[in-house]
């Protein structure tokens, strides 16, 4: 069946859209109504009025979308082209398009079904005129995008190095998530106030390129449906029905948008989880569906609680830890599937004593399973972080495990790391010519293409290494003056660098060359969402540099890895982020670095508070109940983090976890037990931290702010001793049973008594 409003570039908009023929009966054993338990029949059926559907993990969403779709249909409650079904990404709207056209068959290919990006572009297609662009406007990629702001800064004399274009691009970005126009910007968005005028400027050459970007297209619409009644009337009359799905990801512009429409009819079905809500850093807001059943009076709210992917022991486990957080509107997750008690595990937590034993004991238990006939596939080991990737993916190398990163690539073949290893081959090779036209003009040094065309010019006439070619055109006039400045200095940083490869350590000396280089001051600049991490990758490529004898052997080291094969096409063990697991789900998880200022992130407690407290915890629920069978959590006593050992403490998450669906081992003598970390989390230090307040200088900076005490150990200021790991040093300090040493090869490092012994 056709849509008879069915739109092209140049149709006006639509008339308002006729009733549909009238409501059918629809039998109880229609194919879409089968299957469903109690709770997802209710979400199918109740198709009057606004319904709010609380989807827990693994309780069937996407089964209820589809067969409510199929249930309008079939039910003669709205044509195919009267009913707007959201999704967030194009593969789930494929899915959902597969999956209800084989319930009411080609009828589904009307639907206006698709991501919110795709559903406003038809849209603005008819109205283009009223936002100054013709029908016929380009919608820009990001690199197009940034071209278009770096040239609106050069005609406004915008020094981008005082004010990087990324960061300018992200505020410009975060307004058009919370829908603010040019003229509702704020005059303090940030670039000494320039931003709110650079961002008119950026909107005024889209215009006239007669293009948008990503964001304009849901920010265009919203301007139309408030500047037009009749228009925002008629796409109101035209939608009987709308169904949103992961509606708790949803931004300001895109909550927006939504309620304009849902007006008329008010049938409005949102289906998400308050829970699983993670994505804040991206401008997702929870608080968009906590406030549901206000923003439309007279709602029900459907729970599904019954989970079809877990054990009782993960969901009581998950159910248990979310319970803590405030802001959510709660469900409590019960098994849909009768499972045999006699092979269902408990949670496992596990202490050890660090990051490589943590990789180890993570390893082994994953060729445990191996053996046992279970699929690597079947297995996923979700970090909170990227940089805790790398010592995993060397110790699955190290054993011939094959495993896959998704969301990412490896960790040897991220941007930063490569660029960082392009410094460290030419310091080490003078004659790598690879690593050279990699970082010559990285971070950016004025040095052009017609620049470096010349060095290679020289350097295959007179048969030399780029290096050599560079020196011998600084002596020279052919390159200008600026160009041949900037060369000069960055050879005598690598001559110099090159100088203190037998003096100086070579982790030093590679943090020294990064930090000289302005590669990493150029990554703190960036203000992109990934920037943050790419800075953590690189402080763990240093960590990493420690274990071996030199930087040549660290360098023939990453070679091997390079060229191990990831072997997607076989079985292998998934890495990934916490944020990039959502949706998916495994027989095995392995969730490690529960540890504080890991997980929960220092960052996130810094910038937000309680409600990035929360939000660690939501992501804490969406990694354990990812798993379908089995759950090992794991924390370190000692992590390297930014080349520095620090003493952690386990992460509140650990204590959350119930007593009696946990199985805990390791924590005697590596921690003194959670109750003393949960001191820890309650003292000043910690609470400050917690509600977005930045320690202060003269704050303490122990983990805890228990009363001091005799050491456990009996150890005494002045005392020698001996650590496995730092050796022999003696004692400074005592703070409970933590000692403040100056180890004699390793530094002054902060300790539990536990691990040291008398000399």
């Amino acid at each position: 069946m056709s849509d008879p409003f069915a739109l092209d570039d140049e149709a006006a908009a639509p008339s308002p859209s006729p009733r549909a023929a009238g409501p059918r009966p629809v039998p109880l054993d229609a194919p879409w109504l089968q299957s469903l338990n109690p709770e997802q029949f209710q979400a199918v059926t109740t198709t009057d009025g606004p319904v709010l559907v609380l989807s827990g993990a693994g309780t069937g969403k996407t089964k209820v979308l589809t067969s409510r779709l199929a249930h309008i249909l079939a039910s003669g409650l709205a044509q195919p082209w009267q009913c707007l079904a959201v999704t967030f990404t194009n593969r789930a709207a494929r899915e959902m398009k597969e999956r209800v056209g084989q319930l009411v068959g080609p009828v589904a290919d009307g639907i206006w079904l698709g991501t919110f990006h795709s559903l406003c572009l038809r849209i603005l297609r008819s109205h283009a005129e009223a936002v100054g662009l013709g029908g016929d406007f380009t919608v820009l990629d990001s690199d197009d995008q940034m071209r278009v702001l770096k040239q609106v800064m050069a005609d406004t004399h915008v020094d981008p190095k005082a004010m990087p274009p990324q960061g300018l691009m992200a505020t410009i970005q975060r307004w058009k998530d919370r829908a603010v126009t040019p003229e509702k910007a704020s005059a303090e968005g940030g670039a000494d106030g320039q931003a709110k005028a650079l961002y008119r400027a950026y909107q005024e050459r889209l215009r006239a390129l007669n293009a948008c970007d990503f964001g304009d297209l849901l920010l265009h619409v919203l301007t139309v449906f408030l500047t037009d009644a009749e228009v925002l009337a008629r796409w109101q009359a035209r939608f009987r029905y709308l169904l949103v799905d992961e509606y708790q990801d949803t931004n300001v512009a895109q909550y927006l948008w939504l309620r304009l429409l849902a007006q008329t009819h008010r049938n409005i079905c949102c289906v998400g989880d308050d829970d699983q809500s993670i994505y804040s850093w991206r401008g997702a807001e929870v608080g968009n569906i906590l406030r549901f059943e206000k923003d439309f009076p007279g709602a029900r709210v459907v729970r599904l609680e019954s989970n079809y992917r877990s054990t009782p022991h993960i969901l009581a486990a998950a159910s248990a830890l979310i319970a803590n957080n405030a802001g959510r509107l709660g469900k409590t997750l019960r098994p849909g599937l009768v499972h045999d008690s006699d092979v269902i595990e408990k949670i496992r937590t596990k202490a050890v004593w660090d990051g490589e034993a943590e990789a180890r004991l993570v390893v082994e238990e994953i060729e445990t399973l191996q053996r046992r006939g279970e699929r690597l596939a079947s297995m996923a080991i979700l970090v909170r972080a990227g940089f805790q990737t790398r010592e995993f993916e060397e110790r699955l190398i190290t054993t011939g495990i094959p495993y896959r990163v998704i969301g990412g690539p490896r960790f040897y073949e991220r941007l930063e790391i490569r660029d960082a290893m392009a410094y460290l081959r030419l310091v080490v090779s003078a004659s790598d010519g690879l690593a050279f036209e990699r970082i010559v003009n990285t971070p950016k040094r004025g040095l052009g293409e017609a620049a470096i065309q010349t060095i290679h010019m020289v350097a295959r006439a007179g048969q030399v290494a780029l290096l050599e070619a560079a020196r011998r055109l600084v002596g020279t006039d052919e390159l200008k003056p600026k160009a041949r400045q900037a060369l000069a200095r960055f050879i005598e940083d690598m001559d110099r660098w090159r100088s203190l490869l037998d003096s100086m350590p070579h982790a030093e000396l590679a943090a020294t060359i990064l930090d000289e280089s302005g590669y990493v001051d150029m990554w703190k600049a960036d203000k992109s969402a990934d920037a943050p991490g790419r800075v953590e990758n690189l402080k763990e490529l240093v960590a990493a540099l420690e274990e071996y004898e030199s930087l040549p052997s660290f360098l023939e080291h990453v070679a091997l890895v390079m060229e191990n094969d990831s072997r997607a096409e076989l079985d292998s063990v998934v890495i990934m982020t916490l944020h990039g697991a959502k949706g998916l789900e495994f027989d095995s998880v392995f969730l490690p670095g529960w540890e504080e200022e890991v997980f929960p992130h220092a960052r996130a407690l810094a910038e937000s508070g309680t409600s990035g407290l929360e939000e660690e915890r939501r992501l804490a629920y969406v990694g354990l109940t990812r798993a379908r069978k089995r759950v090992l959590v794991s924390f370190a006593a000692n992590r390297r983090i930014y080349n520095q050992w620090k003493s952690q403490l386990p992460s509140r998450f650990v204590e959350e976890l119930p007593e009696s669906h946990v199985e805990r081992s390791g924590e005697r003598g590596l921690h003194g037990g959670l109750a003393e970390s949960k001191a820890a989390w309650n003292d000043p230090a910690w609470s400050r931290a917690r509600f977005g307040q930045p320690r202060q200088a003269a704050a303490p900076t122990t983990w805890s702010q228990a009363k001091p005490r005799e050491s456990e150990g009996g150890f005494k200021p002045g005392q020698r001793v001996f650590h496995e790991k730092f050796g022999t040093g003696t004692v400074l300090s005592l703070d409970g049973n933590k000692l403040e040493i100056a180890f004699d090869k390793a530094g002054t490092k902060k300790v539990l008594d536990s691990f040291v012994s008398s000399v």
